[in-house]
C-alpha cells in the first residue's frame, strides 16, 4: 500500500499541477465508457477528480477498469493533463484537469449498493440511509454537513477560548435528578439496587464549578433525555454549555449574540446583525402565539375581542362571556384561497386545541364568505384596525387567551411556510425573556417552567409564595427562525431562596435534601452569583444547512422510534450480564 499512498487528494488538483505525476486514493464514484476511452470519477472527502484510461494506449489497464464497480476503493497513479477548453467543467473544483492513469490498484471491493452515493443528497428511504449510515455519510451533502458541524464547533471553541473560558468536562454517570424529561438509568454492578443516570445537561455540575471558583466555563457537552424523538430532538444530543460568575442577564445575552455573530460569519460567511430583539414571553405569545416566533415575516396576531363582543356571532360571544379572548390574523393576498386550503389551516388550528377556525374574505366594501355577515356593519373599523386590504383573508379564533394565542400562532406558522415567507438563507434572531418561573399543574400545585435553579426577578423575591403564577424569572431563550436554539438563566445562589423554590414546587425539605443535598451543601460555602446558557449545536447546524431535522447533521442518529437500525440498538443482553447486575426482566404487560 505504501507504494500507492496518495500524494494529493481528489479535490486539490488544478491547472498548476499539469505535467506532474500524482497518486490518488478514493472511491469509484462514476464510470463511463466512451468508445474505448474510460472515464472514472474518483471521490474522497475533499472532492472529485476525473481520471481517464485509453484502451488503445493502455489495453492491460483497460481490463482492470472494466472490472471496477461503484464504490470500489482504489489507488490510481497518473499524469495531470489540462482538459480541452470546451471540456472544462466549471462546476467541479478540479474541472480544469483530468488525470491520465498509468496504474490502478484495487484496495478493496464493494458489493452491490443499497442506494447510489450522490454528489448531493442521497435520494433513498430514511430506513435505508440509517441502516447503512456509513454509506449515506459518503454523499456530498452529508460530507458538507459534517464538515460544517466541525467548523462551527471549532469556531465556538475559538470564541470562548479568546474570552478566557476554560473547557471543563463534567461526569457522564451522575445522580438521577428531575429536570423535566425521563433520565436514562445505568445500573451499578458494585452497588446493588442503585443506579447512575446519564445527564440531561451538565446543569448542577456547572453550578458547582462556579462554587469552585472557575468563573468562566464552557463545554461541548453530550446530553441524554429519554423522550420521544422528533425533527429537532434526539435521545442524545450536543449543546455548547456555558456558565459564568459575577454576571448579569444582559452580559450573557450580549456575549451570546457575539458568539453567534462570530461563528456564523466564520462558518458560513453570514453577517449577523446585533443586538437581537428582546421580547417578553407574554408579548411573544400575544403577538405570535408562541415563545419561538419566526421573525422572518410579520403577520402578527391582533386582538379581535372588541369586534367579537360587538357582533352577533354567538360562538365568539359565548367564549367572551366566560372570560376568553378573541384573536385575528390577516393573511395578505389570500382571499383567493379555496375552501380546501382554508380547511387545511383549520386542521392546523385543531391540532393545537381549537374547536374551529372562523374566516372571511376582504372584498371591496364588504366581507365575503365564512362569518363575514356577522361583522359587515364593522367593515371599515375592522379593516382599519387590522390593516386588512382588499384581497386579504381574515382568520379568527376565540378561546382562553393562551389556547387561542397558541393555535392562531400555529396557523401563522403554516401560512408563513405556505406563502414561502421563510427563506432558509435568512436568519432572524431574537431573545424571549421574562418567562413565568412557575406554572400551575393539574393537581393545583406548581411546577418550575424551566428548572428549579432559576433566580426570580428581584421584585418578586419577598412575595413569591403569595402568588407563584405571577413570578417572572431571569430566564431567556434565544430563537432563530422559529426554533429555540439556546436557553439559560441567572441561577439561584442563595440557599434560602433555593429552599423556598423547592417548597413552592412541592419538594419537602427532606426530599430536597435527599435529591439536591450536595448542591445545597455547596451553596453554604460562599457561592458566587452566576448564570449561563446552552446553545444547541445540532439545531444550529441544522438551520445553517437549511434542513428540517437534526438527524441530517448528526453522524449516527437514531430513528424517530429511538432505534439505531445500523447497529440494532437497543438490544437484548446476555442473562449473565443481567445476573451480575441482579436484574430480571418482567414480562411485557399486555395492552388493554
Amino acid at each position: 500500500m505504501d507504494a500507492y499512498k496518495r500524494t494529493v487528494t481528489c479535490g486539490e488538483l488544478s491547472a498548476q499541477h499539469v505535467g506532474s505525476t500524482v497518486t490518488l486514493n478514493g472511491w469509484v464514484h462514476r464510470k463511463r465508457d466512451h468508445g474505448g476511452v474510460h472515464f472514472i470519477n474518483l471521490r474522497d472527502r475533499y472532492g472529485i477528480t476525473q481520471t481517464v484510461v485509453n484502451e488503445q494506449s493502455s489495453p492491460d489497464l483497460a481490463k482492470v477498469v472494466k472490472d471496477l464497480r461503484y464504490e470500489f476503493c482504489i489507488a490510481l497513479v497518473g499524469e495531470v493533463v489540462a482538459r480541452p477548453a470546451e471540456m472544462v467543467n466549471s462546476n467541479m473544483a478540479t474541472g480544469e484537469i483530468e488525470v491520465h492513469a498509468t496504474h490502478i490498484e484495487v484496495l478493496s471491493t464493494c458489493k452491490p449498493l443499497p442506494f447510489m452515493i450522490e454528489e448531493d443528497k442521497t435520494d433513498a428511504r430514511e430506513d435505508l440511509r440509517l441502516s447503512h449510515r456509513y454509506l449515506d455519510l459518503r454523499s456530498g451533502a452529508m460530507q458538507r454537513y459534517i464538515a460544517l458541524r466541525h467548523k462551527f464547533t471549532y469556531a465556538a471553541r475559538e470564541f470562548y477560548n479568546s474570552r478566557g473560558f476554560y473547557e471543563i468536562e463534567t461526569p457522564t454517570f451522575i445522580r438521577s435528578t428531575p429536570e423535566g424529561a425521563r433520565d436514562f438509568l445505568v445500573p451499578s454492578r458494585l452497588h446493588h439496587g442503585k443506579f447512575y443516570a446519564l445527564p440531561q445537561s451538565p446543569q448542577l455540575y456547572k453550578q458547582l464549578l462556579m462554587v469552585s471558583g472557575f468563573d468562566k466555563y464552557f463545554q461541548v457537552a453530550r446530553c441524554y433525555r429519554d423522550e420521544d424523538a422528533r425533527g429537532d430532538r434526539q435521545l442524545e444530543f450536543t449543546q455548547i454549555d456555558v456558565e459564568r460568575s459575577f454576571v448579569s442577564q444582559d452580559e450573557i445575552l450580549t456575549e451570546t449574540e457575539e458568539l453567534f455573530a462570530y461563528t456564523f460569519e466564520k462558518t458560513i460567511g453570514y453577517k449577523v446583525e446585533t443586538p437581537f430583539p428582546r421580547i417578553s414571553y407574554a408579548n411573544a405569545m400575544n403577538r405570535f402565539g408562541t415563545d419561538k416566533p419566526d421573525l422572518r415575516f410579520e403577520m402578527e396576531l391582533q386582538d379581535f375581542t372588541e369586534f367579537a363582543g360587538n357582533s352577533e356571532f354567538q360562538a365568539f360571544k359565548g367564549v367572551l362571556a366566560e372570560g376568553g379572548s378573541c384573536k385575528a390574523l390577516v393573511a395578505p393576498g389570500c382571499a383567493e384561497y379555496s375552501r380546501k386550503q382554508i380547511d387545511q389551516l383549520e386542521a392546523q388550528a385543531k391540532t393545537y386545541g381549537a374547536k374551529g377556525l372562523a374566516w372571511t374574505k376582504v372584498q371591496e366594501g364588504e366581507f365575503q364568505g365564512g362569518v363575514g355577515r356577522f361583522f359587515q356593519d364593522q367593515y371599515d373599523a375592522i379593516c382599519t384596525a387590522l390593516g386588512a386590504k382588499v384581497g386579504d383573508l381574515i382568520l379568527m379564533g376565540a378561546d382562553t387567551w393562551k389556547r387561542v394565542s397558541t393555535y392562531m400562532g400555529a396557523v401563522r406558522t403554516k401560512l408563513g411556510e405556505d406563502l414561502e415567507l421563510t427563506d432558509p438563507k435568512v436568519f432572524a434572531f431574537c431573545w424571549i425573556v421574562d418567562f413565568p418561573l412557575f406554572e400551575e399543574n393539574d393537581e393545583g400545585g406548581w411546577n418550575a417552567v424551566h428548572h428549579m435553579f432559576t433566580m426570580p426577578h428581584e421584585r418578586y423575591i419577598d412575595t413569591m409564595e403569595e402568588n407563584p403564577g405571577e413570578v417572572l424569572g431571569q430566564l431567556y431563550d434565544m430563537v432563530i427562525n422559529g426554533n429555540e436554539i439556546a436557553s439559560g438563566s441567572i441561577r439561584v445562589h442563595d440557599p434560602d431562596i433555593q429552599s423556598r423554590i423547592f417548597s413552592i414546587v412541592g419538594f419537602s425539605e427532606e426530599e430536597a435534601r435527599a435529591r439536591f443535598g450536595f448542591l445545597l451543601e455547596a451553596f453554604s460555602y460562599g457561592p458566587p452569583p452566576h448564570g449561563g446558557i446552552a446553545p444547541g449545536l445540532d439545531r444550529t447546524v441544522m438551520l445553517m444547512v437549511g434542513e428540517k431535522t437534526i438527524k441530517e447533521v448528526i453522524p449516527f442518529p437514531k430513528a424517530t422510534s429511538g432505534i439505531c437500525p445500523m447497529v440494532e440498538a437497543p438490544a437484548e443482553v446476555d442473562k449473565e450480564q443481567l445476573d451480575d447486575l441482579h436484574i430480571s426482566i418482567a414480562p411485557k404487560p399486555e395492552k388493554e
